[in-house]
């Protein structure tokens, strides 16, 4: 069951003529009260004599009598909702948990005869809406901080004793939905998504490219948006809006959404406290190409999220985020569709309770924002490889979530992980075909001396590794690696401990690209796929000027 308290409004009777309308698509039917604060409020859904002015004026009374002590926006809205899959509820079980959602959230405690009024309205099997008025019989407001969270507490202990589905619960961490009327004005303007979503992935893809504030502001407003940053009269900048450029009020006015309203690691501070996080250290390794260390950093996330600090984990799911965040802007166009859809799931996932220590992992960092400066691989073997380690890695963080109870932020990443294992296979097939072809021109005692490699390092999984398609591919592979001195019977060992290889559809294929991994294969790879069609990243610029106050 799902809770929704609306913010609250100042006109009882407008919200009952909803209520009791049919509804923005004809949706409602058969508009009664199941419950209300004595039983005896009038219900002109039944009661031909009742109207909706008699009962809006029950429910007021006490606003009227509390005169200017009583709140300007009173009335408390809030609709319960079943899942599609649970029962249909009578009247009086809706009735029963009115009452206990009313008691939990404070607005009328059980007992309490000053309570406020209240009605519970039903016009579908599936939900009820109930409406108060927050002035008690003391003309005194209620104690009604935290409702939601109280009532969804409650909601989840209904769900149990009714033997419903129970409802994966967050943590106040997952970003603002689009109201009902953001949603109806990107319908009424054929928009996919909101001026809310579509702000919010063009900011996420700023933080993620930008190396300082200064590029951040300028990519975002590269992308065909407003900006309006805002100052300290010191000069330091205080924090940021944005607008789609075209999308205005009423009033012809850009509508403006502050960083922090599209998602709350969006503030201005969380911003600046990312990318300062990314600025290189005097250590840093910075000779090899950004895609190899890219590669390499995310091939070591599931590690760092088994054995790290908690705070450290939630830093390395961060820098994951942006990373999915980039590909889309340097990935080949067949695989752009998937990896956005990656991105925009795994959004969820980037956020949880756990304050990230950034710092843990500015070098996965450094590398994600280089590979927008250089240009995209050439083989299509690095491709394959660091999508394979991505989806890897989005595995383990949806493991890191569940272990630690973060239901909405597991589910996110094991759907971004099924995008991406899309992606990965379309990206895998044509390098994968062209190794597999080097597999099968090696010599017969070459194909021998492999597989006794493979008996030895691998014995429970030996024989299922010989008999599958991509044998030959993973051979290939083993003795590529042997000609620069590596023991094929020690990269398999290693490999194997990488991951679970009794969940893996193909062990060879995983092997395959893992062992390009540890033995960074693809720097000497000769084996060339098509190479991905897409420039070097170049920062955004526009003419327009930037917005400031």
């Amino acid at each position: 069951m799902i809770a929704n308290i609306v913010k609250p409004g100042h006109k009882t009777r407008g919200v009952l003529n909803y209520l009791y309308g049919p509804g923005r698509a004809n949706e409602h039917t058969d508009p009664h009260l199941v419950a209300s604060f004595d039983g005896f409020a009038p219900d002109p859904g039944r009661d031909p004599d009742a109207t909706l002015a008699q009962l809006a004026s029950v429910l007021d009374l006490r606003v009227k009598q509390a005169g200017h002590k009583a709140p300007e926006s009173h009335v408390w809205h809030c609709s319960i909702r079943a899942a599609p899959e649970d029962r249909h509820l009578s009247d009086d079980e809706w009735a029963t948990i009115a009452r206990r959602v009313l008691d939990a959230t404070g607005i009328a405690p059980a007992g309490d005869p000053d309570a406020c009024r209240w009605v519970a309205v039903r016009h579908a099997d599936d939900h009820i809406h109930i409406v108060a008025t927050k002035v008690r019989g003391d003309l005194r407001p209620p104690r009604n901080w935290n409702d939601f969270l109280r009532a969804d507490k409650e909601l989840e202990a209904i769900e149990k004793e009714y033997g419903f589905r129970q409802v994966q619960r967050g943590d106040r961490t997952a970003a603002k939905r689009p109201t009902r009327a953001e949603q109806e004005k990107a319908r009424r303007t054929g928009n996919a998504r909101t001026s809310r979503e579509h702000l919010r992935t063009v900011v996420r893809t700023a933080v993620s490219a930008a190396t300082d504030t200064e590029e951040f502001f300028r990519l975002v407003e590269g992308a065909g948006t407003l900006i309006d940053v805002q100052y300290f009269p010191s000069g330091d900048v205080r924090g940021y809006k944005v607008a789609l450029d075209g999308d205005t009020n009423a009033q012809g006015q850009p509508v403006w959404f502050s960083g922090s309203t599209l998602a709350s690691d969006l503030s201005y501070p969380k911003i600046t406290e990312r990318l300062t996080a990314a600025e290189p250290t005097p250590k840093e390794p910075t000779g090899s190409p950004a895609w190899r260390r890219l590669t390499v950093a995310i091939d070591r996330t599931p590690d760092h999220l088994s054995n790290d600090a908690t705070e450290a984990g939630q830093a390395h799911i961060t820098v994951l985020a942006e990373t999915l965040d980039v590909l889309p802007l340097t990935a080949p166009a067949s695989l752009r569709s998937e990896l956005l859809q990656a991105a925009t799931a795994f959004e969820r996932a980037s956020r949880s309770r756990v304050r990230a220590q950034h710092r843990q992992a500015h070098t996965t960092r450094r590398a994600v924002k280089s590979i927008l400066r250089e240009p995209a691989p050439k083989d299509g073997v690095l491709l394959a490889v660091l999508l394979d380690a991505v989806l890897l890695a989005a595995v383990a963080a949806q493991h890191w979530h569940r272990t630690r109870g973060h239901t909405q932020q597991a589910e996110a990443a094991s759907q971004a992980a099924e995008h991406l294992r899309t992606a990965y296979q379309t990206a895998a097939a044509a390098p994968l075909a062209v190794i597999h072809q080097r597999g099968t021109q090696l010599p017969e005692w070459l194909h021998h001396q492999q597989a006794a490699a493979v008996r030895r390092a691998l014995p429970d999984q030996a024989e299922q590794i010989l008999t599958e398609t991509g044998w030959p591919a993973l051979a290939a592979t083993l003795a590529q690696a042997g000609t620069v001195g590596h023991n094929s019977a020690t990269l398999l060992t290693q490999a194997a401990e990488g991951r679970d290889l009794d969940t893996a559809i193909s062990v060879s294929e995983v092997l395959t690209w893992r062992l390009h991994r540890i033995a960074d294969l693809n720097k000497r790879t000769t084996s060339r796929g098509p190479a991905p069609q897409s420039a070097p990243y170049r920062p955004a610029h526009t003419d327009q000027q930037r917005r400031t106050r």
